[in-house]
């Protein structure tokens, strides 16, 4: 799998009579899916430290993962503007719609990317730059390059890249990753498809339309609904695991039973819609896909909460 050849574009969209701003270079980078990233990765250094990591650490390696993650972006979007242009939602993004060329874009993404690892190997630790630096790569190469547009696990196997945000926050607080950090990236790693699934439930018809082999444009609505229940029991069993290796206390165990509890409900909710005949509807798929953000959310802070005060006790 290659990127698209510039030429491959429409040359209507090639250039633009209007000059990018530092707006459309921030679009590039897809804040609004870093939020959640940055949050796992300052938590985990909560986490690890169990309690304050540090203003100049936090402040560090949140510039730092912002940019990694950033750059990711960029070259999703790089990769990606041939079907952005084809999709309603993407079409008006900066590089799919000619605002910022690839040549342009691709500067920007690589200075990101360059600086992020110098700043975390200077200013955090090294294992925390080669942890950022693998996110990056999973993302841009694993799932971009080679899984999204081969085959329906893309989001498992490539969600990978989602995971490794809280191992840069725990790298960068102590030089090493154990079981616990390990642990956070599993959760995140199963959660991932119950998130995401959710979402392509609701816009399977524009994945189809660009040939984008999503779970429920190869095998439909009801595996896909399936998938999602099996893979949040496996979420919920293994947020609760950390709790028998005593890394977690009772705060977390609690938070994390009835976080899960209601991860269930509304995945089973889901589950029987689908199953008794019915077409996939917002009302159902929504509270899900929103849910499960505020649900990692939740899960992360209440770790961190459970090791700083049982640090204290």
């Amino acid at each position: 799998m290659t990127a698209v050849p510039e030429t491959a574009v429409p040359s209507a969209v090639q250039t633009s009579p209007l000059r990018a701003t530092w707006r459309d270079y921030l679009a590039l980078t897809k804040p609004k899916v870093i939020s959640l990233l940055l949050w796992t990765t300052l938590a985990a250094m909560f986490m690890a430290q169990r309690g304050w990591p540090g203003l100049g650490l936090l402040v560090v390696v949140s510039l730092a993962g912002y940019m990694s993650a950033g750059s990711a972006g960029v070259f999703n979007m790089i990769i990606d503007r041939d079907i952005d242009l084809k999709m309603a939602r993407t079409a008006k993004r900066p590089t799919s719609s000619g605002l910022i060329t690839s040549r342009q874009a691709a500067a920007f993404g690589a200075t990101l990317q360059v600086l992020s690892f110098v700043m975390l190997w200077i200013w955090a630790t090294p294992l925390a730059a080669w942890m950022s630096l693998a996110g990056f790569l999973t993302y841009v190469v694993v799932y971009t390059l080679w899984l999204k547009r081969n085959t329906w696990h893309n989001i498992v196997l490539g969600g990978a890249a989602g995971c490794f945000p809280p191992l840069v926050g725990w790298a960068a607080v102590t030089g090493d990753l154990n079981l616990f950090a390990w642990f956070l990236f599993a959760i995140i790693f199963f959660w991932t498809p119950v998130h995401f699934w959710a979402l392509a439930l609701m816009i399977k018809d524009e994945y189809r339309e660009v040939g984008i082999p999503m779970l429920p444009v190869v095998h439909g609505d009801k595996l896909t609904v399936a998938q999602i229940g099996l893979y949040a029991i496996y979420t919920v069993v293994l947020s609760v695991m950390p709790v028998f290796f005593r890394e977690v206390g009772a705060i977390y165990f609690l938070s994390a039973a009835l976080l899960g509890g209601w991860l269930m409900v509304l995945s089973w909710r889901l589950y029987r819609h689908v199953m008794d005949g019915n077409a996939v509807e917002r009302r159902v798929a929504v509270p899900l896909y929103l849910y499960s953000m505020l649900y990692l959310a939740l899960l992360f802070v209440m770790a961190a909460v459970d090791r700083i005060v049982f640090a204290h006790l």
